[in-house]
């Protein structure tokens, strides 16, 4: 950890955009990421759904599934 001029302890953890170092603290707007360019692309990733989960074989409802 780092010391901000106060005193207290800053804490840094990696960005999960660009994985450089993030202040993870009040003052960081973009918490965790270290930049609003780095949260706009993570934001973009997940709405065009490049971030999604696998579906298992089995788990949609057949009957839901209309043609």
């Amino acid at each position: 950890m780092d010391s901000s001029a106060a005193g207290a302890p800053v804490k840094t953890v990696r960005c999960p955009g660009c994985g450089g170092p993030s202040v993870y603290a009040a003052q960081n707007l973009y918490r965790p990421f270290c930049s609003e360019r780095c949260k706009q692309m993570d934001l973009g990733a997940w709405a065009s759904e490049s971030f999604k989960l696998p579906e298992k074989e089995g788990q949609s409802d057949p009957g839901f599934e209309q043609s």
